[in-house]
């Protein structure tokens, strides 16, 4: 049977979906939904059949949502996002994962808890906020976040996680013990003898390759990283590339050495993609080379920046490429990276993307 696909939007001002077939030639758009709410994140449980929106704010205060239609109908909880009393209130949902039978959210500031009734409720997974490192996180530009989430495929108990500004941590036993992987990740904003802590770094995307659990991808402020060895060691794979400094990075779908990035001029020059000339940079060895992908995409007084979740791939053949910018336009290729489109603009500043394939 033909498909789908989808790609899920979280904005500034709530959820949209856009829909095509496989061909991905045209996209429709729906939304926004959840209210306008600000959606930090967007993603699909295809083992559940649902939709899932993670975001709120100081004023609406944390929450999920849910659609089982594909984003015809909507619910929302908040049962349990919350830290115990005389601590900081929990303000926004930044990350959403499926893994091991429910789903993980990452909030601000910066902790874990998990639902196992498709987030009609949650609790705290408390082990992360015990680790003894805690007391020397910091809040980076966005918040004291956790924002990245990476299951392992074949063992529910590990899972990775990035807080900016944490670091790197991992857990082998569904949560109750931690251990920081940061090694080889710098801190260019430390004092010269200090630039390589065990915890601290301001991760901004972890993304894990596919059918190699123990090679991660990390998106640093201060670098581009790979890890052969599930974050016990980092290697600098930032050579080539316009800047050390991004935001979002996206996995092939089963290419373990192809990866997308979207560099950006720097955390203090404007944070805009480079010279004002967009591309998605790609590499095809595991960071060993890069080459920049511009075809069909602005280059000139292209002044926008992507964000931390605002990139994806899909699982199509050849592989679709999407992302999204902070002034409200959204970018597809269906062939890899070597064309663009802009499939949609004037949306609220994009948060997220991700992709979703179903049968037509």
């Amino acid at each position: 049977m033909a498909k789908k696909i989808l790609i899920l939007v979280g904005t500034k001002k709530g959820a949209f979906i856009l829909e095509s077939d496989e061909g991905r030639r045209s996209w429709a758009l729906r939304g926004p939904f959840c209210e306008a709410w600000p959606m930090n994140h967007v993603v699909a449980d295809p083992a559940a059949g649902a939709v899932y929106a993670g975001g709120g704010n100081e004023w609406f205060g944390p929450a999920v949502w849910k659609s089982g239609d594909l984003g015809a109908t909507w619910t929302h909880s908040s049962e349990g996002l919350a830290y115990a009393a005389g601590e900081e209130p929990v303000k926004s949902v930044w990350s959403l994962a499926p893994a091991a039978g429910g789903l993980y959210a990452g909030v601000e500031p910066a902790g874990l808890f998990r639902s196992d009734d498709g987030g009609a409720s949650w609790r705290q997974v408390a082990g992360l906020r015990d680790h003894p490192s805690r007391p020397d996180w910091q809040p980076g530009g966005g918040g004291l976040i956790l924002h990245a989430l990476v299951p392992h495929p074949d063992d529910d108990r590990q899972l990775w996680v990035g807080i900016s500004a944490g670091g790197v941590f991992h857990t082998a036993d569904g949560g109750v013990t931690w251990e920081a992987r940061n090694r080889g990740t710098r801190c260019d904003y430390l004092p010269e003898d200090q630039r390589y802590p065990e915890h601290g770094q301001c991760v901004h995307c972890l993304v894990m390759a596919p059918g190699m659990p123990e090679r991660l991808y990390q998106q640093n402020h201060c670098g581009m990283y790979r890890s052969d060895d599930g974050g016990r060691s980092w290697t600098s794979i930032e050579a080539g590339l316009p800047s050390s400094f991004g935001f979002p990075a996206a996995a092939h779908p089963r290419d373990p050495d192809t990866l997308y990035l979207l560099p950006l001029n720097g955390d203090s020059a404007g944070r805009y993609v480079p010279d004002g000339q967009a591309a998605v940079w790609r590499t095809r060895d595991g960071g060993g080379s890069w080459q920049a992908l511009r075809d069909g995409l602005p280059q000139e007084n292209a002044f926008f920046g992507v964000l931390r979740q605002a990139m994806a791939t899909d699982r199509l053949e050849p592989a679709g490429v999407y992302f999204g910018t902070s002034t409200g336009a959204l970018f597809a290729s269906a062939d890899e990276g070597e064309s663009w489109t802009c499939v949609a603009q004037h949306l609220p500043p994009i948060l997220s993307v991700e992709t979703l394939a179903v049968e037509g």
